[in-house]
């Protein structure tokens, strides 16, 4: 028989401290090009986490200024995040940040990682 053990999860809810909007822009409808107005599609509470220092010279490599680590609940496919949504921070002003990549957390399936970089 097996020995149940109880173990502790690396992340727990009371890391989840910063709220965060997830959102798309719309294209505006007349000839002009550009995005008229932003829809929001989620908001949660994440983990937000700066990168390390050699994360930061391969992000000024890639022509980013400011990347960040959002580490959210799973939303169980009620949403699920993408390269074409952005992301703001309320804690961090009126920052938009360009999703560019999600993956599922590897040590906890409870929540998924989402790599941003600041929208200049």
């Amino acid at each position: 028989m097996i020995k149940f053990e109880y173990k502790k999860p690396l992340a727990k809810g009371s890391d989840l401290n910063n709220q965060i909007s997830f959102y798309e822009s719309v294209p505006n409808e007349g000839p002009e090009p550009g995005e008229s107005k932003d829809t929001v599609l989620y908001t949660c509470w994440a983990n937000v986490k700066t990168v390390w220092m050699k994360d930061h010279e391969q992000a000024k490599t890639n022509g980013t200024l400011e990347d960040l680590t959002i580490i959210i609940r799973d939303t169980g496919g009620q949403f699920v995040p993408n390269n074409k949504h952005y992301v703001s921070v309320e804690s961090f002003g009126d920052k938009r940040y360009n999703v560019k990549s999600v993956q599922p957390d590897l040590r906890d399936k409870r929540f998924i990682v989402v790599v941003v970089g600041l929208v200049l």
